[in-house]
């Protein structure tokens, strides 16, 4: 990575331990995460996990509104985008 940043004259800056607030969005994240699927489900296999989990970041990504978005689903912000381009 480092290579890589030099290479494309990109500068890396890290989170500093214990600084959650230097990233905000990732503990955004990461609560969401925690507090709708985590700590809701018990996993009684890795498969299960693997499923519960790719079904709750589908929902995250695609269907669930964001703030963000205007309180839209990425899927739908996505799609009014479409629609404001020029053919």
């Amino acid at each position: 990575m480092d290579l890589w940043a030099y290479r494309h004259h990109v500068k890396l800056d890290f989170s500093r331990p214990g600084k959650p607030t230097d990233n905000s969005f990732v503990e955004t994240f990461n609560g969401s995460l925690h507090d709708e699927c985590l700590n809701v489900h018990w996993f009684d296999s890795l498969t299960e996990a693997k499923t519960v989990l790719e079904a709750w970041r589908r929902d995250y990504n695609e269907s669930r509104p964001h703030s963000a978005l205007n309180e839209l689903a990425p899927d739908e912000y996505a799609r009014k985008i479409k629609e404001m381009e020029p053919a």
